[in-house]
């Protein structure tokens, strides 16, 4: 039997900038299907002419991995009323035709209803209807109608969660779309471990012990009960630190960061909560690796990266109480409500007053086995997807 040719599937750029989740889960993605399923998929990750060359020249260091910058996947926006007019976005077609793609990823982007290749449309998660609130009008059905035309152009759909799941089933009722949960795992590059965590503590002003929250920020995120939390403790007599990384850009809120920083500083927590800014990867795995434990204070979530790269160190973890979180930890991490400032200032104090020497954490021996589980599980939906385009599209014998 000749050997099956890998299956040549387009994905599209996520600047770090923009959402450095979802920049972080492609790029996890394509090293382990490398490692765990080596030439069964061939990523071909297609990026505008303006994103980061910086950011994309760290892609094709990862085997089997291509990357393509055209004009096609410049405005997004135009493109999907392209899409959308005439069902098609006939320059990215004709991209992933030169390429030679077989089927197309589809991650907040729409290539239209008559789009010739079978497509997987990610919804990681269903913060618009969750979290209304935090949308302009126009943001808010621009999110809608995306979901919705995926769902009406019959894309088979992936979600990475249960929690996702029981979403997708709430707001979009009676979906016909054949639909896959595919829960991801983290392993990071080797490359990504070698820098001396202590040496990165030393570069921020940070003291040896700390607790890390590498979110970006945006209102959903929760930055303000930490915020919170870290004044309770400050006037229960304990002094400690957050160190918090990631963007400080959110479009729908331009200015929260420095209104929270403000707040901050007339508190007086300058010296507790340090916000280090957009940090490179490999300081990002250094600082949770030596963390007294992971804070997460997300308001929602569709599986979260900073909490599976935490699983993989086996670090500690005070998170949030929404369900994701709980199926994430299985019940190992501490919790408190999105609201309970003084439910996570207990958490903190009780991990300041029972936590050792700061340690250096190496990953996990049980990693293998959850990322290959994700592997097989993200190659299993590829294959399903391609034998039922082929079976739809088979003409039936006379």
């Amino acid at each position: 039997m000749p050997e099956r040719a890998p299956l040549r599937v387009a994905f599209t750029n996520i600047p770090r900038r923009l959402w450095a989740g979802g920049h972080n889960y492609q790029r996890n993605l394509f090293a382990a299907l490398h490692r765990y399923s080596p030439g069964t998929i061939a990523p071909v990750l297609f990026a505008g002419t303006r994103d980061d060359p910086g950011e994309l020249a760290t892609f094709p260091s990862i085997a089997a991995v291509e990357v393509v910058q055209s004009p096609a996947f410049d405005h997004a926006g135009a493109r999907l009323l392209g899409a959308l007019a005439l069902g098609r976005d006939g320059p990215a077609l004709a991209a992933f035709r030169a390429r030679g793609i077989d089927m197309v990823f589809e991650s907040a982007r729409f290539f239209g209803w008559r789009l010739p290749l079978p497509a997987i449309a990610w919804f990681p998660d269903f913060q618009h209807r969750l979290l209304p609130h935090l949308f302009s009008r126009s943001a808010y059905w621009r999110r809608d109608v995306g979901f919705r035309v995926q769902i009406a152009s019959g894309r088979h759909i992936m979600v990475s969660s249960a929690s996702a799941l029981g979403d997708l089933n709430r707001f979009y009722p009676g979906i016909s779309n054949g639909v896959s949960v595919v829960r991801f795992a983290t392993e990071p590059p080797p490359g990504l471990l070698a820098t001396e965590p202590f040496d990165v503590i030393a570069q921020y002003g940070l003291p040896p012990r700390y607790f890390y929250l590498p979110n970006q920020f945006w209102r959903h995120k929760n930055h303000q009960i930490v915020v919170d939390a870290l004044d309770l403790l400050k006037r229960r007599g304990l002094d400690v630190v957050v160190a918090a990384s990631g963007s400080t850009r959110d479009a729908r809120e331009p200015d929260l960061f420095e209104r929270t920083t403000s707040q901050v500083r007339s508190r007086g927590l300058e010296t507790n909560f340090k916000h280090l800014g957009m940090i490179p990867l490999d300081h990002v795995y250094a600082l949770l690796r030596t963390s007294m434990a992971l804070i997460n204070p997300s308001e929602c979530e569709g599986w979260s990266t900073t909490v599976e790269e935490a699983k993989s160190f086996g670090v500690p973890m005070i998170l949030s109480d929404i369900d994701v979180h709980r199926e994430q930890t299985e019940g190992s991490a501490r919790y408190f409500g999105i609201r309970d400032a003084a439910a996570l200032a207990d958490h903190m104090s009780h991990v300041v007053q029972t936590s050792g020497p700061t340690i250096v954490r190496d990953l996990l021996p049980n990693l293998d086995q959850r990322v290959g589980a994700f592997v097989a599980d993200f190659v299993r939906l590829t294959r399903d997807v391609m034998e039922s385009r082929v079976s739809q599209t088979a003409v039936p014998d006379r």
